[in-house]
């Protein structure tokens, strides 16, 4: 069974914002703009790997200080103190909530932890222009596309729990610094997933 062809053999070219299908003409390779949305037309996405890489390192590097400093400052009947991620699933284990522990250690430990492996895996991957598990990688960053909606969980969970708390008049819960670097995290992460182009894994096949 052959290969379907390439777009560069079919000499089309799609828009990276719209999507819209176009001819790419021999001897012009794809530095026009698209027609319908003014979005300059590139094969590949520019430094995608370099601007992938920037971003990652940058979130690793943002997540020190989230799992570091304080997330939340929390007061029960008069004795308060500020927690870390892994001190407020703790806390909230401690406190019978296993559900609440459990979301916030999935989307502020495992989650995150997931996220950097499998960027940092597809960017090495490709730089080598490794031909490994070609259709599984390219599923482990539709995987990343997914659950980079849902990385911002833990944040909410934070703000719900805190507004939720407020009603009671002995018990208090506030944000603190470490949930701006762990929003920063999620944020850069993301943008990390976006500048990633999903078709250099399948470049390798022209080696």
């Amino acid at each position: 069974m052959s290969a379907p062809p390439r777009a560069a053999q079919l000499h089309v070219i799609a828009c990276h914002t719209c999507g819209m299908v176009l001819e790419d003409a021999p001897g012009h390779p794809g530095h026009g703009r698209c027609p319908r949305c003014g979005t300059t037309l590139h094969r590949r996405r520019p430094n995608s790997i370099a601007r992938a890489w920037a971003l990652l390192i940058a979130g690793m590097l943002f997540y020190i200080p989230a799992n570091l400093l304080p997330v939340m400052y929390t007061n029960m009947l008069g004795s308060g103190s500020d927690n870390t991620i892994l001190q407020g699933v703790v806390e909230f284990w401690h406190g019978g909530s296993y559900g609440i522990a459990l979301v916030i250690f999935i989307a502020s430990v495992v989650v995150p932890c997931s996220k950097f492996l499998i960027l940092g895996m597809l960017l090495m991957t490709v730089q080598r222009r490794s031909t490994w598990a070609m259709r599984e990688r390219a599923r482990l960053y539709r995987l990343v596309e997914i659950i980079g909606y849902w990385s911002m969980l833990d944040v909410l969970v934070v703000a719900i729990v805190a507004a939720l708390v407020k009603f009671q008049s002995l018990s208090d819960i506030e944000p603190r610094t470490g949930i701006l670097f762990f929003g920063m995290v999620v944020i850069l992460t993301m943008l990390a997933a976006m500048q990633f182009d999903p078709r250099l894994i399948w470049d390798s096949e022209d080696t």
